[in-house]
This record gives C-alpha cells, sequence and structure tokens, in this order.
C-alpha cells in the first residue's frame, strides 16, 4: 500500500470514528432525559463506573420510570461487582417492560455469574425469544472501537453450554472459567 493509499484510509479511519461519536453522543433528545442518560452510558462504556453510577441515579431520580437507565443502573453495579446490588435494577427494568430483551440477556450473565445457572437459561432464553438479534454479540464496528478482535460469546452459546453441563453428573461440570467468563459482554440498546 503506498503512503497516499494509506494516509486516505487513517484519514476516513478517523473521520468515521468522529462522525460515529459525534452522533452516538449528539443527538436531539426524544425522550426527556436521554441526553444525560447518554453521559451515564458513556461513563459506563468508558469505565468510569463511579460517575456512571451517579448520573445514572441522577436520571433516575427525575425519571423513575426509564427503564433504560434501571438497565444502566444494573450494568454499572454489575461490572463494580455489586452483583446483588444490581438486580433490582434488572427485575424493575423487566417489571417496566416486559418484552426488554437486553434486561433479560444481562439478568442472565447475573444468575450466570452468582451460580444461578437453570434462571441464567431462562433469562438467555426469554432474551432470544424476544429478540433473536440479541444473540448476534457485538459487530465488527463495536468490536473495532473498543480493541476486540474476536467475537465474544453469545448468550445463545452460553445457554446451550449451560444446559450441558447441567445435563452431567455434578462432579463431571465445568460450569466457571474465569478467563472466559470475563470476555462475555454487556447487551445494551
Amino acid at each position: 500500500m503506498n503512503k497516499n493509499t494509506m494516509t486516505a484510509v487513517i484519514g476516513l479511519t478517523v473521520l468515521f470514528v468522529a462522525a460515529y461519536f459525534f452522533f452516538q453522543y449528539n443527538r436531539v433528545e426524544n425522550t426527556p432525559g436521554e441526553n444525560t442518560y447518554r453521559l451515564a452510558n458513556k461513563h459506563l462504556e468508558d469505565g468510569n463506573f463511579d460517575d456512571a453510577l451517579l448520573v445514572f441515579n441522577e436520571v433516575l431520580a427525575e425519571f423513575p420510570d426509564y427503564k433504560e437507565a434501571h438497565l444502566g443502573k444494573a450494568l454499572t453495579l454489575m461490572q463494580m461487582g455489586d452483583l446483588e446490588k444490581s438486580r433490582p435494577s434488572f427485575n424493575k427494568a423487566i417489571e417496566l417492560d416486559s418484552n426488554f430483551a437486553q434486561a433479560y440477556a444481562n439478568r442472565g450473565i447475573l444468575n450466570d455469574r452468582t451460580g444461578k445457572y437453570e434462571d441464567a437459561v431462562k433469562d438467555y432464553k426469554k432474551a432470544i425469544g424476544l429478540d433473536p438479534e440479541v444473540t448476534e454479540g457485538p459487530g465488527y464496528i463495536w468490536r473495532f472501537l473498543h480493541n476486540v478482535s474476536e467475537r465474544p460469546p453469545t448468550i445463545a452459546d452460553r445457554a446451550v453450554y449451560i444446559e450441558a453441563e447441567l445435563k452431567k453428573p455434578e462432579t463431571e461440570r465445568l460450569l466457571r472459567v474465569p478467563e472466559i467468563d470475563e470476555q462475555q459482554r454487556m447487551y445494551k440498546q
């Protein structure tokens, strides 16, 4: 590849990434609290969990029925390691919208991480039934922007695996592999 082509590719990549972030975080607010929610979501994606939790709580104080903010708060708490503190927020998001596939998918991850494997499979299957696209996992652009070269396992992959392991005698089951389990991604809109 010659120098001009390389410069053009780099320039287009930078332009694409800048446009993505501009449109992702600078859209017109369609729902009250949406811009603040986006800020909290940005903190979550960047790993600034304390800031994310603070801003999600601000959104929920003003808009207690904002299901996406409940999901964001639950994901933040889960990422912080406060697994059981995240459960009420997952449940609230589902209570507000019983067809909220991302909430079921993520509550499934929570159940998986806390050893509630049968409940995890139920939540994974519910999420897949509500929105089959939830099984696709992160696309190439998301993986590129987050420097993830290989596609992480999906909830469909995990549900099949857990079901197979649960059929084995208890002494032969392998349900936790921390290095692999940590690669499981959050499911957000």
